[in-house]
């Protein structure tokens, strides 16, 4: 008989010692490394990624799997293993039990990665854009992992909004119903991930990281929400897709979908790759910019925040108002 070994969690020696000292964290994803970033360009960003976090004033905590392990903190070894390695699994939120069983090297989804963050303690979280519910929806029931699971999850989400190509407004309905907050950075609309506003109001706005902090204190202090915060920051107007570009390659996306029958889960990378590649990589080159300036701003949530709270204990909720 073989017998597997079944391994946990465990903490990169960065993040660690980040914990030992009390110094504020932010969680990152690994899937746009393994799955959402061409080679060899992913690897590099990534690297990015974690940089723009230290420099402002947080502890990058990229969570992902090597081996059938969560590891959160993935040393530079590891984040190039699942950024060159053929086979890496796409974990959602689901998967991570059985893919732990199975000893696989995995790539954490907003929904995986989320929910490995709150049973970390770590409470901010940066990524691109949330899943959402796709335009078939209503015949299709496809909608992302991502939204249930941020219900659940405690932590405050920087994210330019959901990507454009999801139904955006059916999105915003399920995230209330499921009763995850959504505050504006700095704006009272709701970004579209390549362009700056989705056409979406907001009923909360934040004018900095600090008045972030201050909502993540009072939830704790209140102890009876306990779903995710999602901050949308949306790109400055002069960073953002042409309008009229992604209007274009976005009809037309959606014409060759419905001519090739494309369809559930194949229609997120297939459009993804025709944006690619009908705006001559401009695309992809946005999507660079929202996850830097995401992962800045977190990192500042993070640092007004101060020394994270364990998993199981409550932070100190006398805080000084900003």
């Amino acid at each position: 008989m073989i017998v597997v070994k079944v391994l946990g969690i465990r903490y990169g020696d960065e993040v660690a010692a980040a914990r030992a000292e009390g110094r504020p964290l932010v969680a990152l994803e690994s899937t746009i490394v393994a799955h959402g970033l061409p080679r060899p360009d992913n690897l590099r960003i990534a690297r990015e990624i974690e940089k723009e976090v230290r420099d402002s004033g947080a502890v990058p905590a990229t969570i992902g799997m090597i081996g059938g392990e969560l590891v959160v903190g993935l040393s530079d070894a590891e984040l190039a293993r699942l950024a060159t390695a053929d086979g890496v699994v796409k974990l959602s939120a689901r998967d991570l039990a059985v893919a732990a069983a199975a000893g696989v090297d995995g790539a954490t989804t907003v929904s995986g990665t989320a929910a490995v963050a709150a049973a970390a303690g770590i409470e901010v979280f940066a990524t691109g854009g949330l899943g959402g519910v796709h335009r078939q929806a209503a015949t299709t029931f496809d909608e992302s992992a991502d939204l249930v699971t941020l219900s659940r999850t405690p932590l405050a989400v920087v994210c330019a909004g959901v990507k454009s190509i999801l139904d955006v407004g059916s999105t915003l309905e399920r995230l209330e119903t499921l009763g995850v907050a959504v505050v504006g950075y700095q704006t009272r609309r709701f970004p579209g991930f390549y362009l700056t506003d989705s056409g979406f109001d907001l009923d909360w706005s934040v004018p900095s990281p600090a008045a972030v902090a201050e909502i993540l204190r009072a939830r704790q202090a209140q102890g009876v929400h306990r779903g995710a915060i999602v901050v949308a920051n949306p790109l400055p107007v002069d960073e953002q897709l042409d309008p009229d570009l992604h209007d274009e390659v976005l009809a037309s996306g959606l014409s060759i979908m419905e001519r090739e029958g494309i369809t559930g889960k194949a229609v997120t990378p297939f459009l993804l790759a025709h944006f690619h590649k009908a705006t001559k990589g401009r695309s992809l080159d946005v999507n660079v910019r929202i996850i830097l300036r995401n992962a800045a701003l977190a990192a500042r949530i993070a640092a007004s925040l101060g020394p994270p709270a364990h998993p199981g204990q409550r932070r100190d909720t006398q805080a000084t108002a900003p």
